[in-house]
């Protein structure tokens, strides 16, 4: 089994900065892949950004330019750095690490007021 823990969600400003953090602990033999997904308020649950384990990375159009993922592989640590943040960017976030096993993290509110 494999814990996820996030943290760093919370309410800022419009153009303010949030970085969430979602520590990996259990039983890591290796990742594939970490990320980042979303849920608003009503709506489906979306991609924001993935990190594989060559460290290639995908991130969704919404994110682009404004989002940085990231990972501390020696604490298997994920990292997202939200940057310019909008109050379309309102949602639960939800870390996620795939070692062919999907783990999902009970999610951080982040909330953007304007």
């Amino acid at each position: 089994q494999v814990q996820l823990v996030e943290s760093g969600g919370g309410l800022v400003q419009l153009g303010g900065s949030l970085r969430l953090s979602c520590a990996a602990s259990g039983s890591i033999v290796s990742i594939n892949s970490m990320g980042w997904y979303r849920q608003a308020p009503g709506k489906e649950r979306e991609l924001v950004a993935v990190l594989g384990s060559s460290g290639s990375t995908n991130y969704a159009d919404s994110a682009k330019g404004r989002f940085t993922i990231s990972r501390d592989k020696a604490k298997n640590t994920v990292y997202l750095q939200m940057n310019m943040l909008k109050p379309e960017d309102t949602a639960v976030y939800y870390c996620y690490v795939s070692t062919g096993w999907a783990y999902w993290g009970k999610g951080t509110l982040v909330t953007v007021s304007s």
